[in-house]
């Protein structure tokens, strides 16, 4: 399992992420495009696709992983390594989160565009610090949904079965994906993907928070975290965005929707930068504690 890990850490750095043509979740995007239209019965499809969908793209990994495996146990290994590579995301949302904080600072307008990569907002009327604060809240939202939740399952499941482990870490972004595209109250169809995201990520989004007040050096706080935590409309992205608010001392802020209220002002451009590296190491140490953890997790189960 370490190796896996590992493989997939390294990739992530020198890498960043697959060749869009080469991305599994490119293809499963692609998937889901086709689903994104009206329909007679837009909530049985939905309960349909948020079924069927990560039940076969988790199903068509596992099995490749276990053809792997008869191989030889390295050859599955470096297979599920790629697996967990192509699942998960680090250095991209980092690299694209520094550059709207400099941008946002230098050329208003390139941030506002830039930002369309991290935050599914409207950014056209946003000033430059709540640009900065959308960077922020998605650097620490997705550390939990494009890193943390893929990574989890594979590393809780990888000491049974390192095709279920790939199976399982495919089936939790393919989950996100859904959500991702079609989770919005303006699709029917993504109702049921939306709920299914929500169950999903409970458990990431707060190992996220204590995984960004750990990185901060500041485990306490998680405390003052839990009080904002409950302000975006989602059960699970507060917790993350709340924990990275209260350890950089500002506001976080999506207007009209929520605020954060970590400190009393939005963040600087060195509020930002120190909030990215952050969420970096937080991420270097969900790698860690993945890579690291005991055998003997099969007893869980």
């Amino acid at each position: 399992m370490a190796t896996a890990v590992l493989l997939a850490a390294a990739l992530d750095r020198l890498v960043a992420e697959p060749p869009a043509r080469a991305h599994p979740v490119a293809w499963i995007g692609r998937a889901i495009t086709r689903v994104d239209r009206r329909w007679t019965r837009p909530r049985l499809v939905g309960v349909a696709v948020a079924v069927l969908l990560p039940l076969s793209a988790a199903g068509l990994v596992g099995a490749g992983v276990a053809v792997a495996e008869r191989a030889h146990p390295a050859v599955a290994a470096v297979a599920a390594g790629l697996v967990l590579f192509s699942a998960t995301s680090r250095r991209l949302l980092l690299d694209t989160a520094r550059g709207v904080t400099a941008a946002s600072d230098a050329d208003l307008d390139a941030a506002r565009t830039d930002l369309r990569a991290l935050a599914g907002r409207d950014a056209s009327t946003l000033s430059a610090a709540e640009v900065r604060s959308a960077a922020v809240e998605s650097a620490a939202e997705n550390l939990a949904d494009g890193l943390v939740a893929p990574l989890a399952a594979f590393a809780l499941v990888a000491p049974l079965s390192l095709p279920l482990a790939a199976a399982g870490a495919t089936w939790v972004k393919t989950v996100n994906t859904l959500d991702s595209v079609l989770g919005y109250r303006s699709k029917p169809v993504g109702w049921a993907s939306a709920r299914l995201d929500d169950a999903v990520m409970w458990l990431p989004a707060r190992a996220s928070a204590v995984l960004v007040a750990v990185a901060a050096g500041r485990p306490g706080s998680l405390v003052a975290a839990r009080r904002e935590a409950r302000a975006p409309a989602s059960p699970n992205s507060g917790w993350p965005m709340a924990t990275l608010a209260v350890v950089l001392g500002v506001r976080l802020e999506k207007p009209g929707h929520y605020a954060l209220d970590g400190g009393k002002g939005l963040p600087s451009v060195d509020d930002a930068r120190r909030g990215v590296r952050v969420v970096g190491r937080a991420g270097l140490l969900a790698f860690g504690v993945a890579a690291c953890l005991p055998p003997g997790v099969r007893a869980w189960f």
